[in-house]
Order: structure tokens, then C-alpha cells, then sequence
């Protein structure tokens, strides 16, 4: 990596059921780089594998003599979430890039706040800036129960209690947060951030889109990195890839995203988020129809010619990539 930084884990705590946040000093001692709320560190996880993943940061900016970050335990996951559970222990040195933020909190004259699971880690800490700066705010935080709620002791006392609302669905979504409740009406000069599970940001946008509410003041990240069939409600199914330059056909099983089978078999594509929120994958489609799980294109319809290989799919039986 360039640029790397060397932290040392100072703390590792269990936050709720299969997550644990780490917090991260500088190993010479001292400040560290600055980061704004939204932002994410990558970071090198230990082990075979040589896993590279973006983990945002969920303590305050102001804090700069440590970095805090969580990380869900994900059994279906790429493994970097396995490793960084089983491998990282307080004392560890680990490598890390400087922060960056593709995620950036706006100035708005009052917040929406949504939080989905691990997607807490990044709304926590805009919660933190919009608290202590005394801004207008509401955060909804969406989780299957109590004992699977990251932070969830924190956000129940004060300050923080009076402004964040608790959605617990016990693993129906049907059960869990009215979105389309909760965006019917727009405050003037209000922003929507939402992180979290493809199925959660698919609700808030289609809700966001219902009510009209200005795509310049919603924002979305993502912490699904691979394709899921909660962004559509169908059947996940493998299909084919066919790259046009050489005509290889690679096949995407369920599970898998296309970046990573592209990977696999030598195909080089430049990617940073991998969550389908930059762009920086966006590859030409030549045939077939993708099925898109992205929130890049959410301001302007990709179509059929274009699609983000890290998280969408296809709803064709076979893709032909411009590669």
C-alpha cells in the first residue's frame, strides 16, 4: 500500500453479538492523520488471504490521537470480517491507509440519519459531530434485537438518546423500520444519509424517490460488497461472463460478485470502495441485461450498457463485458 500508516490495536471490545470494535493509535505515539465523519480506513487484515478492506471510522474527528472502527462478523463475507475477529488482538500492529471519505457530511439545516447493522459505523460518527456542534437531527438505527445492536448502550443514554429511534425486526424486514413513513415528509433543508444492507438502502430510496425528495440532499454507503438477492427480492442465480477482447466465459456463482471472479481469472479492474458507491468499477456492457445493486447510478440510470462488476449482477443468463 501507499502511503501506509502503522497503527497498533490499543483496545479490542465486543459491541454486540459477532462485532467487535478495535481502537487504533499511532504505534510512534502521537496525533494521527485527520479524518472527517463518513470517512474509512483500509486496512490490511493479517493472515493468508492478504485481505484489503475499507472499515469506517465510528469515533468522533475531534479525536485524533485514535481511530475506532467495528467489524461484523460475516460467515458469507469474502473473509476479511473472519480474520479480523480471529487474528487481531489487542498490542497487534496493523497497516492501515490514511483515512478517506467518499461519504462526506454536508451542511444541511437538519439530518435524517438511517443506520442498518454494521452500517451504524459511519452515521456514528456524524452523530457524534451533529451532537457536539448542537445540529438538528434523528437517527434510525434498524437491527434484528438489542444483543445484535452495535453500540447500542451508547446511543440508549444521554445525549444521544433523545434523537435516536430503534428498529428491531427480528429478522422480517416487514416487522422493521416504516420507511416510506418516515420520508413522506421532507423538513425544508433537510439531508437523508442512510448505511447499511443492500435491502435497507433499496427502502430508502425507493421511498426517497416516492416522496420526491431531492437527490442532491440523500446519500448513500453501502457495507455489501457482494451481490445479494435482498436488492431485489428474487432468487440469487449465477449466470455467465464472456469478455469481449478474448472471448473467455467465466462463470459467477451465487455468492460471488463479478469483480472477484474477474480477479480470479487475471482480468485486471480498477476498484476502491467495492461497495457499489464510487464508480471506479463501471464497466461497459456489450450484451445481456445487468441486474443493477449499485448506488452510483441511483441520480442517473445506468440502463443496460453499463453496471459496477464489484456488487451488481445479471438478470440475463450471460453478460458480455467491454473488456
Amino acid at each position: 500500500m501507499n502511503d501506509i500508516l502503522r497503527v497498533r490495536v490499543a483496545r479490542v471490545t465486543r459491541e454486540a453479538e459477532d462485532i467487535l470494535s478495535y481502537e487504533l493509535v499511532a504505534t510512534e505515539g502521537g496525533p494521527l492523520p485527520p479524518f472527517e465523519a463518513g470517512a474509512h480506513l483500509e486496512v490490511r487484515v493479517p493472515g493468508p488471504g492478504d485481505f484489503l478492506r475499507a472499515y469506517s471510522l465510528c469515533n468522533d474527528p475531534e479525536e485524533t490521537h485514535h481511530y475506532v472502527i467495528a467489524v461484523a462478523r460475516d460467515a458469507k463475507g469474502r473473509g476479511g470480517s473472519n480474520a479480523m475477529h480471529e487474528r487481531v488482538h489487542e498490542g497487534d500492529v496493523l497497516e492501515v491507509k490514511p483515512p478517506r471519505n467518499n461519504f462526506p457530511l454536508l451542511f444541511a439545516r437538519s439530518y435524517v440519519l438511517v443506520a442498518g447493522g454494521i452500517g451504524i459505523t459511519p452515521i456514528l460518527s456524524m452523530a457524534r459531530v451533529l451532537q457536539r456542534t448542537g445540529a438538528d437531527y434523528t437517527l434510525h438505527y434498524c437491527a434484528r434485537a438489542p444483543g445484535r445492536t452495535a453500540f447500542h448502550e451508547l446511543l440508549s443514554q444521554a445525549p444521544f438518546a433523545e434523537h435516536v429511534r430503534f428498529s428491531f425486526d427480528g429478522g422480517d424486514p416487514a416487522r422493521g423500520l416504516d420507511v416510506k413513513g418516515l420520508l413522506a415528509t421532507r423538513q425544508p433543508g433537510a439531508r437523508l444519509y442512510c448505511c447499511g444492507p443492500t435491502g435497507l438502502m433499496k427502502a430508502v430510496r425507493d421511498a426517497a424517490t416516492l416522496h420526491r425528495w431531492p437527490w442532491e440532499k440523500v446519500h448513500f454507503e453501502s457495507f455489501t460488497a457482494e451481490g445479494t438477492s435482498a436488492a431485489t427480492g428474487r432468487e440469487e442465480q449465477g449466470f455467465e461472463v464472456t469478455i469481449r477482447s478474448t472471448g473467455q466465459v467465466l462463470q459467477v456463482p451465487v455468492g460471488q460478485s463479478v469483480l472477484n471472479v474477474l480477479r480470479r481469472n487475471g482480468v485486471r479492474i480498477p476498484s476502491d470502495c467495492e461497495a457499489g458507491t464510487c464508480g471506479t468499477c463501471v464497466t461497459r456492457v456489450c450484451d445481456g441485461q445487468p441486474d443493477h445493486r449499485d448506488t452510483f447510478f441511483q441520480a442517473e440510470p445506468a440502463g443496460d450498457q453499463r453496471m459496477l462488476v464489484c456488487v451488481s449482477r445479471a438478470r440475463s443468463k450471460r453478460l458480455v463485458l467491454d473488456l
